[in-house]
């Protein structure tokens, strides 16, 4: 087991612990460390030289190898890749693909780029334990830009209906524009995380005892894991998509949205941006990144090796 998930394992038991190291861990400065730092502070925190070294030291070093390592495999993750990266590329591209698009050009634009980073970001940190070699990496590779595909057609729907069916009545285009996408945008998150990450439910993901020793591969833990993560996007985009409308649904009834209605927009797109800002770590938190699964829900030849009722697995992100 890695260090990372070690420390997963001893540090993110409760949800505000993991809240607590989140808010750590997603400060966009560590993105300036060099991957010879990031290696560095790796080693450090699985070595016996982190005694000699002050606390302060120690916390940041577990920060950097959080922030950017694998946790499953120890390997430095793709910059653009790594969790906080997630807010600053993501964060305007969200935006972006909620906007009352002129056309429909603009909407599929902005839902490709949006979807695109989506299923990179996915894979980039699921789990790489169920990884078969190249004729799985072509089938998957392949779902990922299917995905991609029907994803970017279907978050565009709503503006699609309004400018093909020249919808007109303010009902309609406030449901299309402000109720519709709250659900769109929080189950094509679901599926994003369910299609790049199905190598997972299929071939299964390893399974650690409380020793952090390997005890198998369980395709019961890869859709758990899969399921829990996919749940936690959900939660992130849709969240992000409803808190926005609600705000701008209560404003515009006061005086102050009334005389000044161009307000309205910038007080969408800046909602948006904290809502998101706030709700990653929030979503990042839900669950463990070192899930358990109870033996009963485990494969019959794994059961044996639940000692303790459980087993353990990296949950990806």
């Amino acid at each position: 087991m890695d260090i990372n998930l070690l420390y997963w394992k001893n540090e993110g038991k409760t949800f505000l612990s993991r809240l607590r190291l989140w808010f750590n861990i997603l400060d966009p400065s560590s993105l300036l460390c060099s991957d010879a730092e990031i290696q560095n502070a790796h080693s450090l925190i699985g070595s016996v030289e982190r005694m000699v070294h002050d606390e302060k030291a120690e916390d940041a070093a577990c920060i950097l190898s959080l922030s950017s390592v694998h946790a499953g495999t120890g390997a430095i993750l793709p910059a653009v890749f790594r969790p906080q990266a997630f807010l600053p590329i993501s964060g305007p591209l969200v935006v972006a693909s909620f906007l009352p698009h002129s056309g429909v050009k603009p909407a599929l634009f902005w839902q490709f780029l949006l979807q695109s980073y989506s299923a990179g970001f996915n894979h980039a940190n699921r789990n790489a334990s169920s990884d078969k070699g190249i004729k799985t990496s072509l089938k998957q590779g392949l779902l990922i830009v299917g995905s991609v595909a029907y994803a970017t057609c279907a978050g565009a729907i709503p503006q699609i209906v309004i400018q093909r069916l020249s919808m007109s009545s303010p009902a309609v285009q406030m449901f299309f524009r402000s109720v519709l996408p709250i659900p769109l945008s929080a189950s094509l998150a679901y599926f994003n995380v369910i299609i790049v990450r199905s190598e997972e439910s299929e071939n299964g993901i390893q399974v650690f005892d409380s020793n952090g020793n390997s005890v198998g591969i369980s395709q019961a833990a890869g859709a758990k894991a899969v399921r829990e993560t996919a749940l936690s996007r959900a939660a992130l985009l849709g969240t992000t998509a409803a808190v926005p409308n609600l705000l701008i649904f209560l404003l515009q009834k006061t005086r102050f949205l009334q005389r000044s209605p161009l307000l309205v927009a910038p007080i969408r797109h800046i909602s948006t941006a904290i809502v998101l800002g706030l709700m990653l770590p929030v979503s990042f938190s839900l669950y463990p990144q070192l899930g358990t699964i109870k033996k009963e829900k485990l494969e019959k030849e794994l059961e044996t090796a639940a000692v303790s009722g459980e087993l353990f697995y990296h949950r990806g992100l």
